[in-house]
């Protein structure tokens, strides 16, 4: 069962530049584990301060196992630093 997640962010004023790169910056070490089929952020374009982020992972398990990666734990100190509100994480199957 391949399970997608949906990420929603928003940056703190003046923060939005920190809010891309630190997601661009999972892009690489994301896709590189087993169970990693996509990992895309994209930007807003009527609202820069918000991204969204669109993973696609071979089940629940791979995903548990990214949350516990190294640069899983970085990126999420660095969004404590720069976020306006909570993330929103949703995980979704195919109907």
């Amino acid at each position: 069962m391949t399970l997608h997640v949906v990420a929603e962010f928003r940056a703190s004023s003046g923060q939005e530049d920190r809010l891309r790169t630190a997601l661009e910056a999972m892009i690489e070490p994301s896709l590189a584990e087993p169970g990693c089929l996509t990992y895309q952020p994209y930007t807003d374009p009527n609202d820069p301060s918000r991204m969204v982020l669109v993973e696609e992972w071979t089940g629940p398990d791979a995903l548990d196992e990214h949350f516990a990666t190294p640069h899983f734990f970085h990126v999420r100190d660095v969004l404590a630093q720069i976020l306006a509100e909570p993330m929103v994480i949703k995980r979704l199957v195919a109907a």
